[in-house]
C-alpha cells in the first residue's frame, strides 16, 4: 500500500488522487489513487488538502491532489449587499464556504437553501468540485495562526 506522507513543492506528478473537501480535511484515510492503487494518507495533523497541491509518498512518488466534483448548494444574487447578508448568515452557522464574484458555494443542504432563498438569493444544487476559504483557524498549511 502506498503512504503518502506529506506535501511537496516538485511540480511534475506520477500519479493523481482525486478527493472531496471531506476527504482533504483528513489526515488518516484509507483511499485508492485515480489509477487504482491503493492508498493511505499519513499526513501531519491539522493538514488541509487543496486542489492542486502536490504530496509525496514514502518512496518518493508527486502525487497531484484533486478537489472531486460533489453535491454542493450555489448561491447568486444581483446586488452584493445580499450575498453579503448571505455569507453573514452561513458565517454565524460556521458553514464552509466557498465565494466567488457573485456566487457562494456550501455543502448542499435544504434547509441552508430555504434560508437563503428567503433572503432573495438563486439558489441551485449543482456537482461541482468544492474549495472554501480557509478561514483563520482550520489548520491549512502555508499560514502561521
Amino acid at each position: 500500500m502506498i503512504r503518502i506522507i506529506g506535501l511537496t513543492q516538485k511540480t511534475k506528478a506520477d500519479a493523481t488522487l482525486t478527493l472531496s473537501f471531506e476527504q482533504r480535511r483528513k489526515s488518516r484515510l484509507r483511499t485508492a489513487l485515480d489509477g487504482g492503487e491503493e492508498a493511505v494518507l499519513m499526513l501531519p495533523r491539522g493538514l488541509v488538502l487543496r486542489h492542486g497541491d502536490r504530496v509525496c509518498t514514502e518512496e518518493g512518488l508527486v502525487i497531484a491532489v484533486q478537489a472531486a466534483d460533489e453535491e454542493v448548494s450555489e448561491a447568486s444574487a444581483d446586488e452584493p449587499r445580499l450575498l453579503a447578508r448571505a455569507c453573514y448568515h452561513l458565517g454565524n452557522r460556521h458553514v464552509a464556504l466557498q465565494i466567488g464574484a457573485d456566487w457562494l458555494r456550501y455543502p448542499s443542504d435544504h434547509v441552508l437553501d430555504e434560508m437563503l432563498r428567503g433572503l432573495g438569493l438563486t439558489v441551485s444544487v449543482r456537482m461541482l468540485p468544492f474549495e472554501p476559504e480557509a478561514g483563520a483557524y482550520h489548520g491549512d498549511h502555508g499560514h502561521e495562526h
